[in-house]
């Protein structure tokens, strides 16, 4: 883990050490990250957060709904700098967590609104994204209705899924149309530096049917 840590974060390594020992700390003892988790914390959570970077632009303006300890806006914060990220967390425990967090690691490219991505308050609030990140948050259908809103037009949601995500996409096929999604594109990423890659799917928003 240590090479492939080394190449995805390059010289911003120690904040992402930094990062994992909060992960494994505060964020176990918490338990925003279970105990069986904290062993393999950099190969099921860190790295295969971070690698998802592949799949955004340059200098994108990025929303991650349902941050809960930072995954995966942290971690693609720490590798990748240029991006500017807003963590969206709902629940005030987790949100104070990403505050300190934030703050710990002088994250400056990143900021944490505490709301749900569904509430309309949240939707004006916030500023629209080129991409929304989710990890884990619910359904695809669901997450489509959830996240799409918060994009620009053209712009996308790139969800972390698992391999039923073909599967996913057939079955909400029409919910994912009706909230204006178009595009679907499953990918691959962080092929050449984990043992298991992450599988994202990629979905954009193409109208303004979404409410």
């Amino acid at each position: 883990m240590a090479r492939a840590a080394a190449r995805v974060f390059g010289d911003r390594l120690d904040t992402a050490r930094e990062y994992h020992r909060m992960l494994a700390t505060t964020g176990s003892e918490r338990g925003f990250i279970g105990p069986r988790e904290v062993p393999r914390l950099w190969s099921r959570h860190i790295l295969n957060c971070a690698v998802a970077g592949e799949a955004i632009e340059s200098g994108a303006r990025v929303t991650d709904v349902g941050s809960g300890a930072g995954l995966p806006g942290i971690p693609l914060a720490i590798a990748r700098p240029d991006l500017k990220i807003v963590l969206l967390e709902p629940l005030l425990k987790r949100s104070n967590f990403l505050h300190d967090v934030v703050r710990e690691l002088s994250l400056d490219n990143v900021t944490v609104a505490r709301g749900r991505a569904e509430e309309k308050n949240i939707r004006r609030a916030l500023p629209a994204a080129d991409v929304v990140t989710s990890r884990a948050v619910a359904p695809l259908g669901k997450l489509t209705r959830w996240s799409l809103p918060l994009a620009k037009r053209g712009g996308a949601m790139v969800a972390m899924k698992g391999t039923s995500v073909a599967e996913e996409l057939e079955r909400d096929a029409r919910e994912i149309a009706a909230a204006g999604g178009t595009d679907a594109e499953i990918l691959t990423v962080g092929e050449d530096v984990l043992a298991e890659p992450t599988t994202l799917i990629r979905i954009v928003r193409g109208t303004d049917r979404v409410h």
